[in-house]
């Protein structure tokens, strides 16, 4: 069923343009509700879908979400194993569910990890989206921040071994070039539910000027109103970039 769209009355131009979301808070949400953690997971995504939806319908135009960290593989088999199946379970109803959305699903990470059939998924959801207009979604899959500068630094240096780059031409540019997220402009707001107030390795490189709000919901129970209150936060803030 398509979300129905909360009143929202931010000019657009006081949105961010590019929001990052930590999904934080799943496994907690289950344990206070005496359930296995998968449970947490499995009512995380549905939040996803809802606010990724709402999202776009307000105007973002890009939206990176935290899904699977690289440092999520120390989590227990069994949890790890649950996720792998509700990133399969998620990826089938998106398929089907978003057909009529105008958004285009983008995965940044090092998705080589995952079984061959969520890989298949994977490039198959990517695929059928690629020439949408509409807000592109970022979905971190197995993404770290400083997994990510070793990747792109590495890119930059076979440029230079094959002399069609030299050392002195390399500026922020290029590295910015280089990440999972190049032609995307930096991220403006992260928001990380939970009550954390850290960026657990989440775009690293893209963050240097961004607005950090946390606030403490966790994320089965973060709502287009939560979302709105952080965006109207936003909205008030004097961003300086290091001038006066």
């Amino acid at each position: 069923m398509r979300e129905t769209k909360q009143a929202f009355t931010l000019s657009p131009e006081l949105l961010p343009r590019h929001l990052g979301i930590i999904m934080d808070g799943n496994g907690r949400w289950a344990t206070k509700r005496g359930l296995p953690r998968s449970a947490g997971h499995t009512a995380g995504a549905a939040v996803f879908k809802k606010i990724a939806r709402y999202c776009s319908s307000i105007g973002i135009r890009y939206l990176t979400v935290y899904a699977f960290s690289t440092e999520n593989w120390s989590r227990p088999p069994e949890e790890v194993g649950a996720l792998m199946i509700l990133f399969k379970q998620y990826l089938q109803e998106s398929l089907r569910d978003f057909r009529d959305d105008d958004i285009k699903v983008n995965f940044i990470g090092d998705t080589s990890r995952f079984p061959a059939n969520l890989q298949k998924l994977i490039a198959e959801t990517a695929d059928v989206c690629r020439n949408r207009k509409g807000m592109v979604l970022n979905i971190a899959m197995n993404y770290g921040g400083r997994t990510e500068l070793i990747r792109a630094v590495k890119k930059i240096a076979e440029k230079v071994a094959a002399g069609v780059l030299r050392p002195e031409e390399i500026t922020e540019q290029t590295l910015s070039d280089s990440l999972y997220t190049a032609g995307q402009p930096d991220v403006d707001l992260i928001m990380r539910p939970s009550g954390e107030k850290r960026l657990s390795n989440f775009l690293l490189w893209q963050s240097a000027y961004a607005e950090f709000i946390s606030m403490d919901v966790l994320w089965p129970d973060f709502t287009p109103e939560n979302l709105n209150r952080a965006l109207t936060e936003f909205a008030h803030r004097s961003r300086r970039f290091g001038g006066v």
